[in-house]
């Protein structure tokens, strides 16, 4: 007779809370821009509403569906084809953003799809290769594949490239990647994030912002002999000021307090703090509930995080250590980005806050991972 499976209750009622939290923020962060520019200040939170009833059958119908039946080539493989496909796509189908792929009121993200199709191939891959994770027949494989994903994210998405880069670079470390390719490919990633940040200019001058508010960069170099560069920087910096929602949300968060205004009373949402329902929620939060509010939803990803290593410590199989250990870098490493976005801890990227930003696409991606995730916690016992 097959064992019951006990579902882990610690992180099943920890996501459902997050998840309905976030539709509540999202309608208090998006009423007045919802009213304003979409005649309902319903708008948002009814679409939001249609993602989480998507995303929770998805999630409900992986947590029931033995994790080992996605140790599969044809899983691993097409799974991160299909995305590939969409993602060379989104060039031809969203020729100014390069980010959507949309269906009538339908709209996807595939770079959000990304993050578990990286996931299970690379579980799938790196657990049949795990006693020659340091040959070249592995290495390069793999590496070749992140490389190819990454690259297509990277071009409308390094936030999202940087959780992928993230994400894979920790399996490889815990596989027994020899530090020595470590620090090659550290390197390389570290020369590509140069370029990919030079390439445009509102990423260097978010930058520039961060560690120099005043640009006494620009104007040093306005004032010596690299004109060209001076005025690349400056095209950019004339147009706005690239610490705006930064400061915005900080302003948010210190007027919280300890308790917080209540909630629907922000003052930064009404036209203060830009898309206040999607990048920067956690703003909202701090502000309407306060330091508390805050903690609270970093407990949340704190649960999500220990009860994701004790399923990486105790599943028995290389393919459920690899999957659990990837799902929970891959949404912890993007809610602290997230999070230190909004503190001012780290320049600004459009990076959402997982199961709490409106977004289909980021909340479908998640509530997946965390459906797998859930399904290896239950076998690990």
């Amino acid at each position: 007779m097959a064992q019951r499976l006990k579902t882990d209750w610690y992180l099943f009622i920890t996501i459902v809370v997050m998840v309905f939290f976030g539709a509540l923020m999202i309608f208090s962060a998006s009423s007045v821009t919802a009213s304003f520019k979409m005649g309902s200040s319903y708008y948002f939170v009814i679409r939001q509403i249609f993602w989480i009833v998507v995303a929770m059958g998805v999630m409900m119908a992986l947590k029931r569906t033995h994790y080992r039946k996605l140790q599969h080539p044809a899983v691993a493989f097409v799974g991160i084809g299909i995305v590939m496909m969409m993602l060379i796509a989104v060039f031809f189908v969203d020729t100014h953003q390069h980010r959507w792929i949309r269906m009538g009121f339908v709209g996807v993200q595939p770079s959000e799809l990304a993050k578990p199709a990286l996931v299970v191939f690379l579980a799938f891959f790196i657990a049949l290769r795990a006693r020659a994770i340091n040959s070249r027949h592995t290495l390069f494989p793999a590496a070749a594949a992140v490389l190819a994903l990454t690259f297509l994210v990277v071009v409308a998405d390094l936030g999202t490239a940087v959780v992928l880069v993230a994400t894979a670079a920790t399996l490889f470390l815990v596989a027994g990647l020899e530090w020595r390719f470590f620090m090659v490919a550290l390197l390389g990633i570290l020369v590509a994030c140069l370029f990919a940040v030079a390439s445009k200019p509102y990423r260097l001058t978010r930058i520039i912002g961060y560690v120099d508010h005043d640009y006494a960069i620009v104007q040093k170099v306005d004032a010596t002999l690299h004109i060209h560069l001076a005025e690349y920087l400056k095209k950019s910096l004339t147009t706005k000021d690239t610490r705006y929602q930064s400061d915005q949300a900080r302003i948010a968060v210190g007027s919280g307090g300890v308790t917080g205004l209540g909630l629907m009373q922000s003052k930064q949402k009404e036209g203060y703090l830009p898309e206040p329902h999607t990048d920067f929620i956690y703003a909202i939060v701090g502000e309407e509930f306060g330091f508390l509010g805050a903690a609270a939803v970093l407990i949340g990803f704190g649960i999500i995080l220990w009860r994701g290593m004790r399923a990486t410590v105790l599943i028995p199989d290389d393919f459920g250590r690899y999957l659990a250990l990837g799902i929970t870098t891959l949404l912890v490493v993007q809610a602290f980005m997230n999070m230190s976005v909004v503190l001012g801890m780290m320049p600004t990227k459009g990076i959402p806050l997982p199961m709490l930003s409106f977004g289909g696409s980021s909340l479908l991606s998640t509530l997946a991972c965390l459906g797998i995730l859930l399904n290896v916690s239950e076998h690990a016992g």
